[in-house]
């Protein structure tokens, strides 16, 4: 059964882009900017491909969020395929433009199976010296970074893991953002070594509504999260019904954050997929109310 927030803590969430390829996709993200940006997300966060390999877009799509809203944005950074002078001009640009909040990430690696990557002899080569570097270009940076309830698929396990979050947050990280999760007994555990091992920055849960089961079950078997069963038997038979999976998703996201509320968590990072309706629905069941003026024309006249 849904329960009601508790009124004396308030959510707070945040909501993550990625930049467009297309013109198409563009619109598409605009949509959905609009369209969750009167729920006032704490921040909101614009993706980096690997190797930069989408550097241009995501600066492009910060700088009209800076231009155009009162949102405020935080930048993907990656360090994989970068020496550290092409990093930090990209801080420095970010920094000129406005920017004072980023996610330090080390990046996808694009390595095969069992290769271990070292990085470049001049770059950086992890999250932990790419969040130092940051805090020498401005003390004043706010840094978030990745964390792993289930630890990363690289990582030997996840003792060395959260070493190296410590690392990060001793370098200056201000904030974890976890990758997605579905078991909120492992989420627990994990903050409760996290703890232990002596890291008290926020540790936020990323939250993935399933726009598509096929689509998140094979994105998470690469990234080594795990799928309940009780999730996975909510979303058999639902593959060409596409209005009742989105149902589903709503109603299982939704008791997944108000567990996570009742357990004492109150910060929430959506990875929204660029897709509005279904993230503003889980916000809506949550108690988060954006202004009625801001509902697309389309959706107040089929509720009419």
């Amino acid at each position: 059964m849904l329960k009601p927030r508790p009124t004396s803590q308030p959510i707070r969430v945040s909501f993550e882009f990625f930049p467009p390829k297309t013109e198409k996709m563009e619109e598409t993200l605009w949509q959905s900017i609009e369209r969750l940006a009167p729920l006032a997300p704490e921040f909101v966060s614009v993706t980096y491909g690997a190797g930069g390999s989408t550097r241009e877009r995501t600066h492009q799509t910060i700088q009209r969020i800076l231009r155009d809203t009162a949102l405020v944005p935080a930048a993907h950074l990656t360090c994989v395929d970068a020496s550290r002078e092409e990093v930090d001009e990209v801080v420095r640009q970010y920094r000129e433009t406005g920017v004072r909040h980023f996610v330090a990430l080390r990046g996808d690696s694009q390595l095969g199976v069992g290769e271990e990557w070292q990085g470049r002899s001049d770059g950086y080569r992890n999250g932990a010296e790419l969040t130092e570097g940051l805090k020498r270009i401005d003390p004043d940076f706010e840094i978030s970074v990745s964390a792993y309830p289930e630890k990363h698929p690289e990582s030997p396990d996840l003792t060395t893991d959260i070493d190296l979050l410590k690392r990060k947050v001793d370098a200056g990280a201000t904030r974890a953002i976890t990758q997605f999760f579905f078991d909120n007994d492992l989420f627990e555990r994990y903050v409760e070594r996290v703890r232990r091992a002596g890291i008290y920055i926020p540790i936020v849960p990323g939250i993935a509504p399933v726009h598509n089961f096929t689509k998140i079950a094979n994105f998470a078997a690469k990234a080594g999260a795990s799928i309940p069963d009780w999730v996975r038997t909510r979303f058999e038979g639902l593959e060409d019904d596409p209005l009742t999976h989105s149902h589903v998703a709503a109603a299982c996201c939704a008791e997944q954050v108000l567990d996570l509320t009742e357990r004492g968590f109150s910060d929430f990072h959506f990875y929204t997929m660029n897709k509005a309706d279904l993230v503003y629905s889980i916000c809506h069941i949550l108690g988060l109310r954006g202004a009625s003026a801001d509902v697309p024309p389309a959706l107040q006249s089929a509720a009419a």
